[in-house]
This record gives C-alpha cells, structure tokens and sequence, in this order.
C-alpha cells in the first residue's frame, strides 16, 4: 500500500513566492514535493519522475499549463496523474477548458491555501 510520503506532487508556476510556499506546505503534509518554473520544465520533470499529482498554473513562459495537461493526461508510463490546475484565468470558458483537458479540480487564484491543501489531501486520499 503507498502511502502520503511515497506520493509526488509537482507544482508548476512562475511566481517564486507561491512556489515556495507551496513547496513549504506540501512538504509539510508529507509529500515529496518537485518543482518546476516554467510549463517545459513540468514536462521534462514529469517525463522524469511521474508525479502522481500536479498543481499548474496556466500562464507560464514556453509551455502553458493547458500544453502541459494535455501532455501528461496522454503520456504516462503507469497511471495519468491527478491534475489541479491554480490560475488567475476564472472565467467559466477557461475554467471548462481546463476540465475538457482533463484536470481534476480548477482552483482560482487568489485561493485559500488551506483549501487547495485540503482538496489535494482529499485526492490523495482517494489514490492510497
């Protein structure tokens, strides 16, 4: 049985202070937690090391997060990872596009971090 600790979450975003809290808190919760700062660097990671979930935010250099859901949800080696998109885009198009791409759960930006950590918990649990 896998438990908290063996789960790998892979945030991506470009702002540094929401990496590094996030970072902070899921390390907390006991995740082995990756980090990547642009949508390129989430794939090339995920390619890597096949997190189990992901947290993207949408607008990052080279690569979006949209790209980079659609890369994961079609190409993992075991099981397609839970994706939680954390984005500023909120309107109801962009929201349901996130979901058509197949993303788990679409979190607007500004967000409660003890809500996005509570909902992350709650997948997880569902994958242990």
């Amino acid at each position: 049985m896998i438990r908290r600790n063996e789960l790998k979450v892979l945030i991506a975003d470009d702002e540094p202070s929401i990496l590094m809290s996030l970072e902070f808190l899921f390390k907390k919760e006991g995740y082995k937690v990756l980090i990547a700062r642009d949508g390129q660097e989430a794939i090339n990671m995920f390619d890597l090391e096949q997190p189990a979930i992901m947290i993207l935010d949408i607008m990052m250099p080279n690569v979006d997060g949209y790209k980079v859901c659609s890369y994961v949800k079609t190409n993992f080696k075991v099981k397609a990872p839970k994706v939680v998109f954390l984005s500023a885009k909120n309107k109801e198009t962009e929201i349901e596009h996130g979901y058509e791409l197949g993303a788990d759960l679409y979190i607007p930006k500004p967000f409660s971090t003890r809500e996005l950590i509570k909902k992350v918990n709650l997948i997880a649990t569902d994958m242990l």
